[in-house]
């Protein structure tokens, strides 16, 4: 079954309604590894609540909040969701995220593009997550190349293609990084971090991952996301998960659990509170997330 992408375009998602509490806070935070080192007090204030001040929330943690859950699965979609990559992630916050609270998040698909019958599509879904009351706390765009899906527009008569994103800057090569982070991968992170709410097996049952292509599961690009987030913060922010306004970010390999991510980044000169970022594994001195770009305040 091919995509059709009038469907998916015009496919209803109901509105995510989610109360979280600084249980989960913490449990989101213990998944990125916050807290493997257990005399890193960078880390206590995402992972404890009995500081001065109180528990806080990871910025990142709205990637998971008011999220759908994998609905690319369900047969009404068309998509070879084996083959199915997260390719990007662009968000925005528009208020700090607190440690505890009711959100929603409204979903849609803006975006439909057809790269070719051998080079697959790319759709961008769009989560505007508000609190109950209606404020917006942020907007998360997911870019994800459907590696199975190429050549859509010429089915049925010829369908849409929807033109892309502004594609993101690379990373410097002329200069080296103004400073580097390094974080270790815990082997368990893929089977901690699908307990936010990204069931796709591909993280989790090795026959699932080698179909797909992979020599064993790979951990989501979202955690990997987190990762780097948590990296601009403490080497930028002085910690403060406030100060985070907008992270974009290129999934150009998989991380493996277990595997150590060390996260590159330069500022942007002449434009305060700019920087952009890339990460590697060290085992395999691989990029793994490259074009990034973070702004803080």
């Amino acid at each position: 079954m091919a995509i059709d992408y009038q469907h998916l375009k015009n496919r209803a998602f109901a509105p995510v309604h989610q109360h979280y509490t600084e249980r989960e806070t913490m449990l989101y935070a213990l998944s990125l590894g916050l807290g493997n080192d257990p005399l890193d007090a960078a880390a206590l204030p995402f992972v404890y609540e009995g500081l001065e001040g109180g528990l806080r929330a990871l910025p990142t943690q709205a990637v998971v909040l008011g999220y759908p859950g994998f609905w690319a699965r369900e047969p009404d979609t068309g998509i070879d969701w084996v083959k199915l990559l997260h390719g990007e992630q662009r968000v925005r916050w528009h208020q700090a995220l607190p440690a505890s609270g009711d959100v929603v998040g409204h979903n849609r698909i803006t975006h439909l593009t057809d790269k070719g019958e051998d080079k697959g599509a790319i759709m961008i879904t769009e989560r505007r997550l508000e609190s109950a009351a209606g404020e917006l706390l942020a907007t998360v765009q997911q870019v994800t190349f459907l590696r199975g899906d190429g050549g859509y527009s010429q089915q049925g008569g010829g369908q849409p293609s929807d033109a892309p994103l502004p594609a993101l800057p690379p990373t410097p090569e002329d200069r080296a990084p103004d400073v580097t982070n390094t974080q270790a991968i815990r082997p368990e992170a893929a089977l901690l971090y699908r307990l936010m709410g990204d069931t796709n097996p591909l993280h989790a049952d090795p026959a699932v991952a080698t179909k797909a292509g992979f020599e064993r599961p790979i951990l989501h690009g979202l955690a990997s996301y987190g990762l780097v987030a948590h990296a601009v913060l403490r080497q930028c922010a002085g910690g403060d998960p406030t100060r985070l306004k907008a992270l974009d970010i290129r999934f150009a390999a998989p991380v493996y659990p277990g595997e150590t991510l060390v996260t590159e980044i330069w500022r942007v000169p002449g434009q305060a509170g700019q920087f952009q970022l890339r990460a590697r594994v060290a085992e395999r001195n691989k990029v793994v997330l490259s074009h990034g770009f973070a702004e803080l305040v």
